[in-house]
């Protein structure tokens, strides 16, 4: 119990001093990521629907954590714009799916592949 207090009471002193994510070592990235990854792996498999905004989610954080602006359709003229143009075609057909609309089975196939793709790319980039 004191050693989860310390543990927090760093997280917090890292908050108000303004250290944080950026000072990580983006090895810990690297595995929290490809643990997220595999546990949503056989979800994936049994249920893609489901499975397919958490994935999305996962995404994000990692497009967001190597600087992209997943947000900003501008940034679709920046660094590696066919990351981003696949991450929003395939945020759209999420959006879809958790709106309850009805998707063909090969849009959730082309999304979890795009997906697939971004990740890959990511996760063996020099910097993790």
């Amino acid at each position: 119990m004191v050693a989860a207090m310390e543990s927090y009471d760093d997280l917090r002193e890292e908050e108000l001093s303004g250290e944080s994510a950026a000072v990580r070592d983006p090895g810990l990235d690297r595995h929290e990521w490809e643990t997220a990854w595999e546990g949503l792996q056989e979800q994936l498999h049994d249920a893609p629907a489901e499975a397919l905004p958490e994935l999305g989610d996962l995404i994000a954080e990692m497009l967001e954590a190597r600087g992209y602006a997943v947000e900003d359709p501008v940034a679709d003229d920046g660094i590696e714009p066919d990351v981003l143009v696949s991450f929003r075609s395939a945020r759209e057909i999420t959006v879809m799916v958790d709106r309850g609309d009805d998707v063909d089975p090969s849009d959730l196939g082309e999304a979890i592949h795009a997906y697939r793709e971004i990740y890959e790319q990511l996760i063996d980039r020099p910097d993790n």
